[in-house]
């Protein structure tokens, strides 16, 4: 009988710390973003000042601490290794950028939201708004 107590016992301990980890979870996907501007195919030219825009879906929190940052990859997605946005407030939904001389094929941006300690950094690279960065 005491050993069926306390698997009783464990069992209500689980149960009580899942839902947390639910919420986790689920605040994570709470973010999505969609890319309008650069286009998928279009050419840009070093030192051209463009304007980049997107629409956000933002998660239900307090968005007072949180950002917004836009990066940028010249290997289709694989690394994204240049932040091209300063911080912005978690509502805008652009910023102009004047493109840098890293001629690629394959550019592709990633708009990153987040609230750092309490909500993590989320991604949502544009992959399928790959652009091009012609040579100067």
């Amino acid at each position: 009988m005491k050993s069926r107590g306390l698997i009783v016992v464990l069992f209500a301990v689980a149960l009580s710390i899942v839902p947390q980890f639910v919420n986790t979870s689920s605040a994570a996907s709470g973010y999505s973003a969609v890319l309008i501007s650069p286009t998928a195919g279009q050419v840009l030219y070093p030192g051209q000042r463009i304007r980049v825009e997107w629409r956000s879906a933002l998660p239900p929190i307090n968005l007072g601490a949180c950002e917004m940052e836009v990066w940028l990859s010249l290997d289709g997605g694989r690394t994204f290794t240049m932040e091209i946005s300063p911080w912005l407030d978690p509502k805008a939904q652009f910023f102009y950028w004047i493109v840098p001389n890293t001629p690629t094929k394959e550019a592709v941006m990633d708009v990153r939201f987040g609230c750092e300690p309490g909500y993590p950094e989320s991604y949502a690279p544009q992959p399928a708004s790959m652009f091009k960065i012609a040579v100067q």
